[in-house]
């Protein structure tokens, strides 16, 4: 597994750490100008969320803003066909690739392919597990232990005055993807402070709507105490929010729910009150990648990962901050 070394660039350094989780096909042109020359081939993961359609317009808006000649590809949450865009970009001789990768394995072969075209790739939202850490320049995102710690360390210090057992059902993101393994380990280690805190159900939604509120309602049938949801993202947050209302209880009060990315749907469901915790995971990568890209492409040495700033927000801080939100 790659080591998960963190390093943290200071805005009086190298980079401004201020952000974070459909489009023309690989090979058409998004940018706008010819700035300095750059062609960047970037394939996004899909838009399964209100966090990825953020993510992606961040990029676009960037990258024309920059001068930047981007080509985008949409890989529908498939790594074949996110493969199949960087081999594109490989034969099409862009000048830079980066990638939100769909799952954490299997990227050895085409990011070698990349390497010896002397491309330099660049690592965006979700990291990969290669032991050989030359196949890209640097990571660009947050840090998704850390997003599922501060999850299980509000639930441990909410839950101190509560006697007896509570049982937790965790939504889970998509299977093998990096922010689904990191929030899952992070969470389960900080609420292993409390023994009265258990997951007893655990399944991916895969980081949709329609599929958090499925999970959910089967968990509603097979678990007739539930306490707690964790969703690894706002989607499937929403989504089982849907699920509890239509099963007949309150979605906040009696089943609490945490959540992490902070999208304005999901501040709003938290300003409501039908969620209790969100953990930020921003979205707006798009300034900070272009410039990583122009400094890889110009043979300037990069930090190895640059994680964002993010913060955490309760139903209260919801409401102060809702009407401001940028996604």
């Amino acid at each position: 597994m790659l080591k998960k070394t963190f390093v943290t660039v200071a805005a009086a350094t190298t980079l401004a750490l201020t952000a974070c989780g459909g489009g023309t096909d690989a090979g058409t042109g998004a940018g706008g100008g010819s700035g300095d020359g750059i062609t960047m081939g970037f394939a996004q993961v899909g838009a399964e969320s209100g966090w990825r359609s953020a993510n992606t317009k961040s990029v676009q808006d960037a990258a024309e803003k920059a001068g930047v000649d981007l080509k985008f590809s949409d890989a529908q949450q498939k790594q074949e066909n996110q493969i199949k865009a960087l081999r594109s970009y490989i034969q099409q001789q862009v000048d830079v690739i980066a990638f939100s990768p769909v799952v954490e394995s299997g990227w050895d072969t085409v990011l070698k392919e990349a390497k010896d075209a002397g491309i330099p790739v660049i690592l965006t939202d979700r990291a990969v597990d290669s032991s050989d850490t030359s196949l890209y320049k640097t990571f660009l995102g947050s840090d998704f232990v850390e997003e599922g710690k501060k999850a299980g360390d509000w639930l441990v210090e909410d839950s101190a005055s509560t006697d007896g057992p509570i049982n937790i059902v965790e939504l889970q993101g998509t299977t093998g993807a990096a922010p689904a393994i990191d929030r899952k380990e992070g969470f389960e280690a900080a609420i292993a402070a409390d023994p009265d805190l258990a997951i007893v159900e655990s399944q991916t939604g895969d980081f949709t709507r329609s599929g958090g509120k499925q999970v959910m309602e089967a968990f509603l049938k097979n678990t007739p105490d539930i306490d707690v949801v964790y969703a690894h993202n706002d989607d499937m947050g929403l989504g089982a929010i849907e699920a509890i209302e239509a099963a007949g209880k309150v979605p906040g009060k009696d089943i609490k729910i945490i959540t992490v990315d902070a999208v304005k749907d999901g501040m709003t469901a938290l300003a409501d009150g039908k969620i209790n915790y969100i953990v930020e995971c921003n979205p707006l990568l798009g300034e900070q990648l272009m410039d990583l890209a122009a400094k890889v492409v110009a043979g300037e040495e990069v930090p190895e990962r640059v994680v964002t700033e993010e913060s955490a927000f309760t139903p209260e801080q919801a409401k102060e901050v809702l009407a401001s939100r940028e996604y």
